[in-house]
């Protein structure tokens, strides 16, 4: 077991599926020579050349469809997009050719790209900086997204996400980048990629989030504690397909779920996962569900933005409206 931050999770994730297979490629702007906007790429031109992780020209477009070819040839191009909103260019790419070309071909040209995606806000960035565009890719048939929120989930996921032969839109959460945790580098003992996990348990109620949002309920889990209040935290880990087993299971057993997502709330992963939800257990809910998101409304200015974002306060407040029921 190691300390390190996300980032240095994410680059040591990076290295070792370099290392374990040389048809793996990252490629992106400033990726080489910078190491990234955020140093995510940082020493990996160094150590494995030009050839293999390759500055590109500032045209995801352009990246995205160098990659699709260049996974057709049996490579596994790794697409860094700096900021969320500068993926838009892209997204033809992405959903008219990438997620569909392996369903086209009858699974017979696989397509395993992985395009990695700075997400979600609280840095105080300008416009396009601080986007939360997942639930766009999340509705599109033939893409597996997925959304890290730990070191250690960081570190297995790139590598697992990498490994697969499907394409992953790979969203990690830009304000976590320098907070640390504990890493196992035993790549059996991590989960499985597309699998939801209990990260507290608790027999009070259940919140489901994942990625930024998962720090925020734990606090708000432990602020609870100390009014007696036991919550569970359920971080989702992938939202495309979802993984609703250990939420349900839970649900059964607390009566009620409060849903967590910085995105906007109008058709998101957490209307999803309260739809299905309220389907699947209804007979055991003891209240709605209830859900703690961003406003429906562009992402504000950075000096706004913490009245924008979900936090603490907010998720405690749909804990107390739900117990109150």
């Amino acid at each position: 077991m190691s300390t390190t931050t996300m980032a240095k999770a994410l680059n040591d994730g990076l290295r070792a599926a370099m290392e374990r297979d040389p048809k793996v490629l990252i490629m992106g702007e400033d990726v080489g020579r910078l190491g990234g906007v955020f140093r995510i790429t940082d020493g990996l031109q160094k150590d494995f050349g030009e050839q293999r992780v390759l500055d590109t020209p500032l045209s995801e477009s352009g990246i995205i469809g160098a990659a699709i070819g260049l996974a057709v040839r049996g490579f596994r191009p790794v697409c860094e997009i700096q900021f969320d909103g500068f993926v838009f260019p892209g997204y033809d790419q992405i959903v008219s050719q990438l997620a569909k070309l392996r369903y086209r071909t009858q699974g017979t040209v696989p397509v395993p790209v992985v395009v990695r995606i700075p997400f979600g806000g609280g840095i105080g960035a300008v416009e396009h900086h601080s986007e939360s565009p997942e639930s766009l890719f999340a509705h599109v048939a033939g893409l597996k997204v997925v959304a890290c929120a730990t070191p250690a989930d960081a570190h297995w996921m790139i590598q697992q996400a990498i490994a697969g032969d499907d394409p992953v839109i790979f969203f990690e959460p830009k304000r976590r980048y320098w907070e640390k945790g504990t890493v196992d580098p035993d790549l059996s003992a991590a989960p499985p990629l597309h699998s939801s996990r209990v990260v507290r348990p608790g027999s009070t109620l259940t919140v489901a989030t994942y990625g930024p949002m998962v720090k925020t309920c734990l606090e708000a889990a432990t602020a609870a504690a100390e009014d007696g209040q036991d919550l569970e935290v359920i971080d989702l880990r992938t939202l495309s397909p979802l993984d609703l087993g250990p939420v349900a299971e839970s649900v059964r057993r607390t009566g009620r779920l409060v849903v967590v997502s910085e995105a906007p709330s109008e058709s998101s992963i957490t209307s999803e996962v309260a739809a299905r939800i309220q389907q699947e257990c209804f007979f055991s809910l003891e209240a709605p569900v209830l859900r703690v998101t961003g406003f429906d409304t562009p992402y504000p200015p950075s000096r706004l933005e913490d009245d924008y974002l979900p936090d603490l306060d907010r998720v405690l407040d749909a804990v107390d409206r739900s117990l109150a029921w």
